[in-house]
């Protein structure tokens, strides 16, 4: 599958991963964290990469978090990331930052690098204590080659998820093809502010560090930060990009001139990734985009599409096949953004439903046949400006509270 971009192709690969780029391997074991799912995985580049991340910006952040930033800091390098699922050593205090500093040396040692160079991170049970035994052991044995593959890693990371999360691309930097993939995890705990997940993203790019953070924080805020399943931002969230220069092009920065081919490819790993993540949602039967054109301005438009996402009877009444525009006014009408009533259009799929501020005629069953389909559109026309964003998210079941009324058990 290609995609024509900036009159150059983006090579698509959907069962591509973080593998693809030269120079990185993955893996995962089950060390007992959970009682029979894989629990601990890892990432691992031949180099040094250049990384760049972005956090939670919940104010309880978890200790990995906080053990994974000072790392970067250091020389904004990382050559390792160690993922464990099932505990999210959150709110554990000062042990639970010495157990991650521990996970981290004890990586660096079999690996045989400098304990900065590896990243940490964790997800699933807040508040308990991780089981260092049990960790430690597996440390010992993951690296085996039984435990390196691809699969085991993608499963390994995953909570509630239903389905594992990957994507890759491909471009041309200075002739040479440039590979970016990514994994991610994210079912429950998404709200739109931040990353909202666990991603990871790899490429053999050569990139300036300042570059490829500002990139990254551009292309968050246009992906994972526009997607929401139930308005609960984690402890634990954080994307990182690994770039360890392997294809040897000349190094990228905003003034190289393929630098917006490689955003690009960059943006479509991680839009796919949060698509996919909005999708599978907790209980979800439905990806619900929201379109919002005729802004005056980029933040005004990602407003009212976050909030009409975020609306929790806007998700039940898609769920339910309802096909009632009243809850995405009243959503796009509390977003904040000084809307002009008189002059608001909303359609479900090519239903237009609200015009100029005043419902249209509808023949409900056909709107409510269309509300029956996986993929559902809200397209809102403010009619004001000239900008435009894009939010997704999921329906809201019966399922969702099922799922999270028994979580811990």
């Amino acid at each position: 599958m290609t995609q024509a971009i900036s009159s150059k192709e983006v090579v698509i690969l959907e069962e591509g991963s973080v593998t693809l780029p030269l120079g990185f391997k993955a893996g995962g074991m089950h060390c007992g964290i959970k009682r029979k799912k894989l629990d601990l995985g890892y990432i691992v580049s031949d180099v040094p990469a250049i990384a760049a991340g972005v956090y939670t910006t919940n104010i309880f952040q978890a200790a990995p978090l906080l053990v994974t930033q000072e790392s970067i800091a250091k020389e904004n390098k990382i050559q390792a990331i160690l993922v464990n699922s099932g505990n999210a050593n959150a709110c554990t205090g000062e042990q639970g930052l010495n157990d991650a500093f521990e996970m981290q040396k004890e990586f660096a040692s079999e690996l045989g690098i400098q304990s900065h160079l590896v990243g940490v991170t964790s997800t699933g049970v807040i508040g308990e204590l991780l089981p260092m035994g049990k960790i430690k052991t597996g440390i010992k044995q993951i690296l085996m080659n039984e435990y390196e593959n691809e699969e085991n890693f993608k499963n390994s990371i995953l909570t509630t998820d239903t389905c594992m999360k990957q994507i890759a691309v491909q471009v041309k930097i200075d002739g040479k093809t440039v590979s970016i993939g990514g994994t991610a995890k994210g079912s429950g705990m998404i709200h739109p502010n931040m990353a909202t997940m666990l991603g990871f993203v790899t490429t053999d790019a050569n990139v300036a560090h300042d570059d490829l953070l500002y990139a990254l924080k551009d292309v968050t805020n246009q992906t994972f930060n526009m997607i929401t399943v139930d308005g609960d931002t984690s402890t634990n969230d954080m994307v990182l990009v690994m770039a360890n220069g392997l294809v040897a092009n000349n190094q990228l920065t905003k003034e190289h001139p393929d630098w917006g081919l490689f955003v690009d490819g960059l943006k479509i790993v991680c839009e796919s990734l949060a698509k996919k993540i909005a999708r599978d949602g907790e209980g979800a039967t439905k990806l619900i985009e929201v379109q919002v054109n005729g802004a005056y301005s980029q933040n005004e438009a990602r407003a009212v599409g976050k909030s009409i996402i975020s609306s929790n009877l806007v998700k039940t009444a898609i769920y339910g096949t309802d096909p009632n525009w009243g809850r995405i006014v009243t959503a796009a009408g509390y977003s904040g953004v000084p809307i002009e009533p008189s002059l608001l259009d909303v359609s479900l799929g090519q239903y237009k439903v609200f015009e100029k501020g005043l419902p249209c005629p509808i023949v409900e069953g056909q709107v409510k046949e269309y509300l029956q389909q996986e993929n559902i559109k809200i397209l809102v026309e403010l009619n004001q400006g000239d900008y435009h964003a894009t939010a997704w998210g999921c329906d809201l079941t019966y399922d969702y509270v099922k799922i999270n009324a028994s979580y811990r058990t």
